[in-house]
């Protein structure tokens, strides 16, 4: 497993950081591998009720390598740039269909940059808490190139076509006020309060009723493309899931006696 990514599992909360701190967490084809593998392993294991992901050294992710790519990539002839580069986003699919489909809750933790595929990454994942000191920008156009990461999915969907827009054509800074208010976070807390904030809210989802949660990401997440009819067929499925879980059986029970329900995520 590479350095590029650090993995921690407690409490059935694994924590994902992005580390290549000295050039802001840029997303490198080893971390890449490593994210990819790290949620496969994630998806299958039932002990993990929780996700987070985070960067290290005070900086979420800046997107892709930058520089690597002026060095590197932009001597190459137009037809080997466009051959690489549509394989290399078509291999970041097969890991964000997984953060889509898989029953954990994954919550990003973000500080400082958040840029281009950093801000894709973040709006992949189903909840984002973010810290005052940090700094948004969809930056895709600044180099000339198009969004990746299931970015332009997912940021009109959140912030509506106008903002999308605007966003990702102008390719701004906005600060994390701004990103509240636009809802691609959900919560704001002072710097000094991320790392204690994020724990809180993991660990809450961790203790929470795991099937449920992947029932209602499946159903939200659905809500996009489906009918009428279909969403209603899915919500009775769904629900008659749930109902034959224990954690069902305790959350009803609980209800009914009055007292904190003891979900095990079974």
């Amino acid at each position: 497993m590479t350095d590029h990514l650090l993995i921690d599992h407690q409490d059935g909360i694994t924590t994902l950081t992005m580390n290549r701190p000295k050039v802001l967490n840029a997303l490198s084809l080893d971390m890449r591998h490593a994210m990819f593998d790290a949620m496969d392993e994630i998806e299958h294991d039932p002990k993990v009720r929780c996700v987070v992901l985070k960067g290290a050294g005070g900086n979420f992710m800046a997107g892709g390598d930058v520089k690597s790519f002026a060095e590197d990539i932009a001597p190459w002839p137009a037809e080997k740039r466009t051959a690489y580069f549509e394989r290399r986003v078509h291999s970041l699919h097969p890991m964000m269909m997984q953060m889509r489909r898989m029953n954990k809750p994954i919550l990003a933790s973000v500080e400082g940059a958040a840029a281009g595929a950093g801000m894709s990454f973040m709006m992949a994942c189903d909840l984002a808490i973010c810290a005052t000191n940090s700094i948004f920008r969809f930056a895709y156009s600044a180099i000339g190139a198009s969004p990746d990461g299931t970015g332009s999915y997912n940021l009109p969907r959140i912030v509506g076509t106008r903002r999308a827009m605007e966003l990702a054509l102008l390719g701004d800074k906005i600060d994390a006020e701004t990103a509240h208010r636009y809802n691609l976070v959900n919560f704001l807390v002072a710097p000094e309060d991320i790392e204690a904030e994020t724990n809180r809210l993991a660990t809450r989802l961790a203790s929470g009723p795991t099937v449920s949660y992947g029932s209602i990401k499946e159903l939200i997440y659905a809500s996009h493309a489906n009918t009428f009819e279909s969403q209603l067929a899915m919500e009775a499925r769904n629900f008659g899931k749930c109902a034959g879980t224990e954690d069902w059986v305790e959350g009803v029970t609980a209800f009914a006696e009055k007292r904190p329900a003891a979900f095990k995520g079974k």
